[in-house]
């Protein structure tokens, strides 16, 4: 049985990883916020590369002034956040490079933003990113890919209604 084989006969809002890396559960997050899942369900992604892509089509929600996170809300009402790094907000900006501006519609696969993940690294900060549906409860089923390499957009999040 396929990770999103549960779905046949039923519609879902698939959205797809929005980094090149290694998927984990977000339970194994370092911060007990994402891992507790207090912001939502999610996973995270142990990044490749700093290329962060837009893991749906939607309208940017919500670009964070110093460039860690940003908001993607999709049509159909699915609300993600990508957080790149932990506590990474202290940086202040340095190491971001955001591409995207709130209120703008994207496509999936859409480049939102850029990380110096090496700089981040060598700055002292965890690159993990987690990726949450911030509206969780809206939802009847949220699937994640748990393991793994994963490619920017490939399929890792199916939210059931």
């Amino acid at each position: 049985m396929g990770l999103f084989d549960f779905m046949k006969g039923k519609k879902g809002t698939v959205i797809a990883s929005p980094l090149k890396g290694e998927c984990i559960p977000i339970k194994e997050v370092k911060d007990p916020t994402f891992a507790e899942e207090i912001l939502g369900k999610g996973i995270a992604i142990v990044p490749a590369d700093g290329k962060v892509y837009a893991p749906a089509d939607g309208t940017v929600s919500t670009v964070f002034p110093t460039g860690h996170a940003v908001g993607v809300t999709t049509p159909d009402g699915v609300e993600i956040l990508i957080h790149v790094g932990m506590d990474t907000v202290e940086l202040k900006g340095q190491f971001f490079h955001t591409i995207v501006e709130t209120d703008q519609k994207v496509k999936k696969g859409d480049l939102l933003l850029e990380a110096d993940m090496e700089g981040i690294s060598n700055a002292g900060y965890d690159t993990v990113t987690p990726m949450i549906i911030c509206n969780s409860t809206d939802f009847s089923e949220i699937k994640c890919k748990m393991d793994g390499v994963v490619e920017a957009g490939e399929e890792v999040i199916t939210c059931m209604k």
